[in-house]
């Protein structure tokens, strides 16, 4: 696969996101909005793990939107919380995950434990 069509197809991959959340009643598009904006800066910085999420978020909303689910009853009473949740199942290159995992070496190196 060229780098062009990785480029393209991830394009297209967000596009359609942003086409589905578009479609959602006012209430759960606000809510695709608010946690895009939060998923973004916490979420996977992997592009394909991003596009996955980001679907995964889409099909949620839809779903929830269908049965008539309230947000609230999809986000809970703490939409940080949520969001922290979904984000754990996205672990694939997160900042924040390797940042973790270079505190723990680093910590470790430092008591003598690794080779």
């Amino acid at each position: 696969m060229s780098i062009i069509s990785k480029l393209v197809g991830d394009k297209r991959r967000w596009r359609a996101y942003k086409a589905r959340t578009s479609q959602l009643p006012d209430n759960y598009r606000t809510v695709a909005d608010a946690l895009e904006r939060y998923l973004m800066c916490f979420g996977p910085g992997n592009a394909d793990s991003a596009a996955s999420m980001f679907e995964d978020l889409a099909d949620l909303l839809e779903q929830s939107a269908a049965n008539g689910t309230p947000v609230r009853a999809v986000v809970g009473e703490d939409p940080a919380e949520f969001a922290e949740a979904f984000l754990s199942n996205y672990p694939t290159g997160s900042w924040i995950v390797r940042e973790r995992d270079r505190l723990s070496s680093a910590v470790a190196r430092a008591a003598g434990e690794e080779a």
